[in-house]
């Protein structure tokens, strides 16, 4: 059976300091350097923006919620940027289980209640000059897994190749050592853990159950057949 261990994490990160899970998606024949995936920027220190600034970083996509971005603003330090806050789940409050407890859950939740985020993204990505671009979450390895495994097969990657990039997140988040501790933005103490391809394979089965394809997905929320098409092209050698 084939581990995260694996795959070379490595041969796709990008360092940018203090950015957790800084990765280039341009993977399995896709262009480099226009796309790229990451854990929020909050913590981003003036050396990691001049990085961000380096590799011409147009677009921000921040698919955290509200009550994240409270608490974890990005930080920009001077950078121009265009920012778009596309919230893939609600806010949980803390109050109800607004969200699954458990990640086999989640994954066909996300894609239930994210189409509008995802749709979001491939539109933002769609206007002339957002690349180069950076999707993320908060450590870039769910919300962002989602969203960069539509974008990768829209633009032609296999689901092996997908899976592939997907699992990188463990290794680079120390997550194929086991759970990771955190504070959430209620200041309760939580567990992140490592990503298994078959949450993000239920997922993706999930949005072929309600739409038959992902093309039919985003049309259901406003993609158009041209902003799939300049996707595409952007992202194809």
């Amino acid at each position: 059976m084939t581990t995260d261990r694996e795959f070379d994490a490595a041969s796709t990160l990008v360092d940018v300091p203090d950015v957790q899970n800084f990765r280039d998606a341009g993977v399995g024949g896709l262009r480099t350097g226009l796309l790229y995936r990451s854990g929020s920027l909050n913590r981003m220190t003036p050396d990691g923006a001049q990085r961000l600034k380096g590799l011409g970083v147009r677009t921000v996509i921040d698919l955290r919620t509200a009550a994240e971005l409270a608490v974890w603003p990005d930080e920009r330090h001077g950078l121009t940027y265009r920012l778009h806050h596309l919230p893939l789940v609600p806010d949980n409050d803390g109050s109800k289980p607004t969200w699954p407890a458990t990640q086999a859950e989640a994954y066909p939740f996300m894609a239930e209640v994210g189409g509008p985020a995802v749709a979001g993204t491939i539109r933002r990505l769609a206007e002339p000059d957002a690349f180069p671009a950076v999707i993320h979450c908060a450590v870039g390895k769910d919300r962002t897994g989602l969203t960069i495994a539509v974008i990768q097969s829209l633009a032609g990657l296999s689901d092996a190749e997908i899976i592939t990039d997907y699992l990188r997140s463990n290794p680079s988040l120390g997550l194929d050592q086991g759970p990771v501790p955190y504070t959430d933005e209620h200041g309760q103490q939580q567990f992140t853990h490592a990503v298994r391809p078959e949450n993000l394979r239920a997922a993706l089965t999930r949005i072929h159950d309600l739409h038959g394809s992902i093309p039919s997905y985003l049309h259901s929320h406003g993609v158009t057949d041209d902003e799939l098409d300049t996707l595409r092209d952007a992202l194809r050698p």
